[in-house]
């Protein structure tokens, strides 16, 4: 009898644990939020897919979304799926940015960060397959404080170097310690962000690229020095630089 009993109380247990489960399973799953639906040709046979964008939130309340999805619904009756970081305000362009023809997948995540950085994602569904393309990374620039209250950037994809004169700032900069009579303390370097813009933006004629916005600032982010475009365009398999440009925050700069 005690062994039955044992046992009752055990499936019990167990059914309880699995229907507790389930529930939280469901709960779970019912968080997710839709944040787009859209109707676009992206496989390239002449039909409208559905294209669903949701998030999952941190926790109740919160905009910040710990998973994103992307799920398209083939007019052959395919289901594809993307994955992204976590982040905030996800959002799609569909744009032909590799020249195929057929109009690419292009979405943008905030990060949230103090510098306002964007993380960016490209993938082609061509014949219901998904395929990455990447992104052009960010422009790699090498930068430093010098003596006289100045910075300089140089751009390492092109070799243009840039100088700015920050005298403007100096009794900011003394006050932190950065300077001490307009001595630098010690070899400093500028703050680059990665981009805080990449968009699809018109080349000539019907073809696209890619423009990029990348901020440098001094000695914390709110000291804004200049923003850099970058503008790429998809040629061979890969990005290929255009041209780039520097607009001062502070009318003093000088290229070199």
């Amino acid at each position: 009898m005690k062994k039955e009993m044992v046992f009752a109380l055990a499936a019990f247990f167990f059914l309880s644990m699995s229907a507790l489960t389930g529930v939280y399973a469901d709960e779970n799953d019912n968080k997710w939020q839709t944040i787009s639906k859209e109707k676009v040709d992206i496989t390239g046979d002449g039909k409208k897919d559905l294209i669903i964008i949701k998030g999952l939130p941190y926790e109740e309340g919160t905009e910040f979304l710990k998973e994103i999805e992307m799920e398209i619904k083939t007019t052959n009756k395919k289901s594809l799926t993307i994955n992204f970081d976590g982040g905030f305000n996800p959002r799609a362009d569909y744009i032909d940015l590799n020249h195929d023809g057929l109009k690419d997948i292009f979405v943008a995540v905030d990060t949230g960060g103090s510098g306002g950085i964007t993380k960016h994602y490209l993938y082609t569904a061509k014949n219901s397959t998904l395929t990455y393309l990447s992104v052009p990374d960010p422009l790699v620039i090498n930068s430093q404080f010098l003596d006289g209250y100045k910075a300089s950037i140089t751009i390492q994809e092109t070799g243009e170097s840039y100088t700015f004169n920050l005298s403007n700032r100096a009794k900011d900069y003394e006050k932190t310690g950065l300077y001490q009579n307009g001595k630098l303390s010690e070899p400093t370097e500028l703050m680059v962000d990665p981009y805080s813009l990449l968009k699809p933006v018109q080349i000539s004629g019907k073809q696209y690229g890619l423009k990029g916005t990348q901020a440098v600032s001094g000695a914390y982010h709110a000291d804004g020095i200049a923003i850099i475009e970058s503008l790429w365009i998809y040629e061979n398999g890969k990005w290929t630089l255009k041209n780039t440009r520097v607009m001062e925050t502070n009318p003093s700069m000088k290229k070199r």
